[in-house]
């Protein structure tokens, strides 16, 4: 009778732990990151509720929360294992996906208007990829720093460090339904083109972005909601005059 009791106490502390375990991978999943740095008017629409609060520093930040600030307002977030995520006045970010691991940590986020930058450098051995949605554009990086701004009708991206992967929405919505079952394939995503130099296509937006793009460092790209886009080298002297530039150039370099 004791060795029955003793076993039937072993595994409820086994099921107890399992699913302490559990539980702790799913709320570190579900967790995107902190408010690190809220100016001006910063405001926060958490999941399940029906108003925006004000934005407090050190405030969690889960996946499906909404983040929006005002004319002269900003907002640094710390994401969850390293990296930020920095918003510009007059934006909206709605923060899509977070899966956290010991060496893989993915980060999706869409921005509904406005304009952030993404500062996210991958440490040893580490995958780090932090994707940006916009109304025209996706911007996809593993371990880099780059802006991007959002329009309902043209979207643009510039690359300050590393390596930018970038596509249009309806070409992932393609392909995302080509892959269920008994789906007829229309659309192949094909090998990413990579950019080893800053070149310019040939004349603005006559060309539709059918693929996924890599933009290396110095390079932007502005696509619009018909798909075409035009890729330049950007000039980073006139760059390094906007306000917004500045102030998340003298953060990453506090790092």
């Amino acid at each position: 009778m004791g060795r029955i009791v003793k076993q039937s106490v072993r595994n409820s502390l086994i099921t107890l732990i399992i699913s302490f375990i559990l539980i702790s991978q799913i709320g570190l999943a579900a967790e995107f990151g902190k408010i690190t740095l809220p100016l001006g008017k910063v405001e926060v629409l958490t999941v399940g509720s029906e108003d925006w609060s004000r934005a407090m520093p050190r405030q969690a930040l889960n996946v499906n929360d909404q983040i929006r600030t005002a004319a002269k307002s900003r907002c640094e977030i710390s994401l969850t294992g390293g990296g930020k995520v920095r918003i510009g006045e007059n934006s909206e970010l709605v923060l899509t996906a977070a899966n956290v691991k010991p060496m893989v940590k993915n980060f999706n986020a869409t921005l509904k208007k406005g304009n952030v930058w993404v500062s996210a450098k991958a440490a040893f051995g580490e995958k780090k990829n932090v994707s940006i949605r916009t109304p025209t554009a996706v911007a996809a990086i593993r371990g880099t720093v780059y802006r991007t701004t959002a329009g309902e009708d043209e979207s643009s991206v510039l690359v300050y460090e590393g390596k930018v992967d970038v596509n249009q929405p309806s070409n992932m919505e393609q392909e995302q339904q080509e892959t269920k079952p008994g789906g007829k394939p229309k659309f192949k995503l094909g090998p990413v083109q990579e950019i080893q130099a800053p070149t310019e296509v040939a004349g603005p937006y006559e060309v539709s972005l059918e693929d996924w793009i890599t933009l290396v460092e110095g390079m932007q790209i502005n696509v619009r909601k018909d798909g075409k886009y035009n890729m330049f080298k950007f000039d980073q002297t006139a760059d390094a005059e906007d306000e917004f530039v500045q102030w998340n150039k003298e953060l990453d370099g506090q790092e």
